[in-house]
C-alpha cells in the first residue's frame, strides 16, 4: 500500500519443490504501516494454461482472486478489473485457481501461515531462486499490488481499494 514504509526485512519464505515435490510458503505474521497492512505475496498473474492449487497447512489468511477485463484486441486491460474475490481460508482448506486469474495471499492471522502449492516451478527455470518464468508479477507491481489492500481496521481484516485501477467490482470478504 505505501512502498515507503519499513517492515521485516522477510515477509514470507518459500521452498521450491521442482517436479517432483509442492512448493512451501511461509509468511510472517503482523502489520506494517500507518494503514497496518497485513503481510502478503506479492501477487501474480500465470503466464499461459496454468493453474493452481493451494492448500493450507496452518495459520489462516485471505486469499485474492482477480480477474482482468479483456478489450476488444483480446489483450487483459491491467487496470480494470472483471471480477475479484477476497477468500477467508484456514488449515485444512483447498483452493483451486484457474488460469488467467491473479492472485495474492495474506496472513491475517497471529501465527504463520504455511501454504502448499502445485505451481509448476522447476530448478532449471533461467533464476531458480528468482521469480519464475511461468509467471507475471510485472503487472502488479506497475499497479503497486492489487485491486483491494487487506488493512487491520478495529482488530478486523477489512478491504481498501487500490486508487490506481480504473474500475473494480465492489468486494468483501467471504468467509
Amino acid at each position: 500500500m505505501d512502498p515507503q514504509v519499513s517492515g521485516p526485512e522477510v515477509h514470507y519464505y518459500m521452498i521450491r519443490g521442482g517436479k517432483d515435490k509442492t512448493n512451501i510458503t511461509v509468511w510472517e505474521s503482523g502489520t506494517i504501516g500507518e494503514a497496518k497492512e497485513y503481510i502478503k505475496t506479492y501477487g501474480h498473474y500465470h503466464v499461459g494454461n496454468i493453474s493452481e492449487t493451494y492448500t493450507v497447512l496452518q495459520g489462516a489468511g485471505i486469499l485474492l482472486l482477480q480477474k482482468r477485463k479483456v478489450g476488444g484486441d483480446g489483450q487483459p486491460i491491467d487496470n480494470e478489473i472483471e471480477s475479484f474475490e477476497a477468500l477467508s481460508v484456514k488449515a485444512g482448506d483447498k483452493i483451486f485457481i484457474e488460469p488467467e486469474i491473479g492472485h495474492l495471499m495474506v496472513n491475517v492471522g497471529k501465527t504463520w501461515l504455511v501454504t502448499s502449492d502445485d505451481s509448476p516451478v522447476y530448478p532449471d527455470d533461467v533464476d531458480p531462486v528468482g521469480l519464475p518464468g511461468h509467471a507475471d508479477y510485472e503487472v502488479v507491481k506497475k499497479l503497486g499490488g492489487f485491486a483491494y489492500f487487506v488493512v487491520e481496521k478495529d482488530d478486523v481484516p477489512t478491504l481498501v481499494k487500490n486508487p490506481k485501477y480504473k474500475s473494480v467490482p465492489e468486494a468483501q470478504i467471504k468467509a
